[in-house]
């Protein structure tokens, strides 16, 4: 079963009915792929996609297990735009060897390599998306970004996944607060981890709980923590954990 699914939105008023929604700037089309999310109106995570120009339409890739909720939704807030959304013949192909004619780079950071939309079978090329990820703390879909999920302590900044020169978005005056108004308390950040833990696995440290255990990798990990309680060695089921970034 593919793990993305490309939806295909259609209608003059698809490129504004974006720009009203999502937390980055639709005029980044012009230059390639757009890495994105959909919020709530209290500022929190519903979904990430990335989008990119397909003639006179918009190509959006999301996770598969994320798509019929995100059609919903914005089928709610469509109304009477002139937008048509519907599930396209494309699958993803991806990789960070030579790129096929017409793929895209990953927006989020070069060591992802590329995106490509094709006809045949969802592929990638062997890729260790995992070790990536954890080199660069990269969240993905359905791991680290779930629906607590706040944009700003997910990275969505420095992947290049949130605009603050937009305008209005959905969610956008939690998301603007945050950036502006208060000092992140909480985040994702890379660990250094000595042992293994399931992935969901709570961090304690001096018997208080601190966080969460994410994606592990080559001694490295992704965790959300809350920082003034991550100093010194750190607990995760039988893992010990540091944080080094």
């Amino acid at each position: 079963m593919p793990t993305r699914r490309i939806l295909r939105l259609t209608g003059s008023d698809t490129e504004s009915f974006l720009q009203d929604l999502i937390t980055n700037d639709i005029s980044g089309l012009d230059a390639g792929l757009v890495y994105a999310a959909l919020l709530t109106p209290q500022g929190k995570y519903l979904a990430d996609f990335f989008l990119k120009r397909d003639d006179d339409a918009v190509l959006l890739d999301v996770a598969e297990s994320l798509a019929d909720g995100l059609i919903k939704r914005l089928s709610m807030y469509k109304l009477r735009a002139d937008v048509a959304i519907e599930v396209s013949d494309l699958n993803l192909q991806r990789g960070t060897g030579p790129a096929p004619e017409g793929a895209l780079p990953d927006p989020r950071h070069p060591d992802l390599g590329w995106r490509a939309y094709i006809a045949s079978t969802e592929s990638d090329d062997g890729t260790d998306w995992e070790a990536i990820r954890v080199r660069h703390c990269i969240p993905e879909t359905g791991i680290e970004l779930h629906p607590d999920s706040y944009i700003l302590e997910s990275r969505f900044e420095p992947l290049r996944g949130v605009d603050f020169k937009k305008g209005c978005y959905v969610g956008q005056e939690v998301t603007a607060r945050m950036k502006h108004k208060t000092e992140l308390r909480k985040g994702l950040c890379r660990v250094a981890i000595d042992g293994a833990a399931p992935v969901g696995s709570a961090i304690e440290a001096n018997g208080k709980p601190v966080g969460t255990l994410f994606t592990q990798s080559g001694g490295h990990a992704i965790a959300y923590l809350r920082f003034d309680r991550a100093t010194g060695d750190m607990q995760a089921d039988a893992a010990t954990i540091r944080l080094i970034d």
